[in-house]
């Protein structure tokens, strides 16, 4: 969900190699050598680190033996459905592309149920209502059409990012991600992990420095009376925008001792994802005697992926937010060109859609509603008339499939 870099947010991050002033405290960080055993107390197993699958790969035939168990209740029979994923990149109040698009997807008819979604920060917020479906498109186009600055934080003044742990107040984002993730859609979510579908949510554990992949349906389905509670605090934290909106810090538990984690937006770590590279469904499938299927996957990015020229003042802020917003729309290219390759390995369809050139709406402001709606609907009728959905990354060629 990482937006255009403020520069009051960036002139106060060089403030902090001038400045020593009290901060926030925290719970001990886990130790090194135990942060890959530490785990959300009464919540085991119910996510991943990146540099270990061993655990997704357990989760994801699990999912699959439940899918078949499901389609035999169904009376169905033969080979499986062509398995569908759709992964939800970050973007800030861009995001409304992809909810635009998703909803005149909806309209145009053949929206495909998800095996799979997958989302990170403005992503995280959207997956939810994306894996589980039409039902939930109404509060899917509420919250980016409706939305505005004070809908999301709240400044806490120029100070707060040498003094405190960011430089706002994002306890209005929590209200709006408390009055939409219900207990009835969480319960709405465990129905369908029941089924054999899976709803993954990145973030980024600062302390380590990896990627942390969350198995809501996993936590859904638990039946932890924690565990509405746990899946707000990893949606905020997945759009945790670092330094300008506070980290989640998570209770672990590591050999019957309480640590604290801090986690900020997944997008410090990608800008979307599917699955971790070290994981190939392809191998997964021999090594535990699952049937091959077709696989097909969707990448809503919630970003222009054209040059977007400005004329840079010679300052120090301005130069730093240029090179800092470059650096996150190169990161998500090089993301997209690192997902393509996954699929060229392991034989998956891979569909592409952005925010394209034509779109010139200007935005006044961050979570500029006028511009979230015109994004929204620009969205919504390139899904309508049918998107056409690129093959490649940009600027390489597409190959033609056998």
């Amino acid at each position: 969900m990482i937006p255009a870099v403020t520069k009051l947010v960036l002139a106060a991050w060089l403030l902090l190699g001038i400045a020593a002033c009290a901060h926030p405290e925290r719970v001990p960080a886990v130790p090194q050598d135990k942060a890959g055993v530490a785990e959300i107390p009464g919540m085991p197993g119910v996510r991943y680190r990146t540099d270990d699958m061993d655990l997704l790969i357990e989760d994801a035939v699990a999912a699959y033996r439940r899918e078949v168990a499901w389609r035999k209740k169904q009376g169905e029979s033969g080979d499986l459905p062509q398995a569908e994923y759709l992964a939800i990149s970050g973007g800030g109040d861009n995001g409304a592309f992809g909810a635009g698009l998703l909803l005149g997807w909806t309209k145009a008819g053949n929206r495909p149920q998800f095996k799979l979604v997958t989302g990170i920060s403005t992503g995280a917020l959207t997956a939810p209502f994306a894996f589980l479906g039409p039902d939930y498109d109404d509060d899917l186009k509420e919250v980016y059409t409706t939305i505005s600055p004070a809908d999301i934080l709240r400044s806490r003044g120029f100070l707060a990012a040498i003094n405190n742990d960011a430089k706002a107040d994002n306890a209005p984002l929590w209200q709006v991600v408390r009055r939409y993730a219900t207990q009835d859609l969480l319960e709405a979510i465990a129905r369908e992990h029941e089924r054999g579908r899976m709803l993954l949510v990145g973030t980024t554990d600062l302390d380590t420095r990896t990627g942390v992949i969350w198995n809501m349906g996993k936590i859904a389905a638990s039946g932890h009376p924690d565990a509405l509670k746990l899946f707000h605090s990893i949606l905020i934290a997945s759009a945790a925008i670092p330094g300008a909106f506070p980290p989640v810090m998570f209770d672990v538990e590591a050999d019957d001792r309480r640590y604290q984690e801090m986690h900020v937006d997944g997008s410090v770590m990608a800008q979307v994802f599917v699955y971790p590279t070290a994981l190939s469904p392809l191998e997964a499938a021999k090594e535990h005697g699952i049937a091959q299927r077709k696989r097909r996957l969707y990448i809503l990015r919630n970003a222009r992926l054209d040059p977007d020229w400005a004329s840079v003042d010679r300052q120090t802020i301005s130069i730093a937010e240029r090179s800092i917003t470059t650096l996150i729309q190169t990161q998500g290219v090089a993301s997209l060109f690192w997902i393509y390759a996954v699929t060229q390995r392991d034989d998956v369809d891979f569909n592409l859609a952005f925010i394209g050139p034509e779109f010139d709406t200007p935005k006044e402001y961050e979570f500029d509603t006028a511009y979230m709606n015109a994004l929204f609907d620009y969205g919504f009728k390139l899904g309508t008339a049918g998107y056409p959905w690129r093959k490649t990354p940009p600027g390489l060629a597409a190959r033609s499939r056998p």
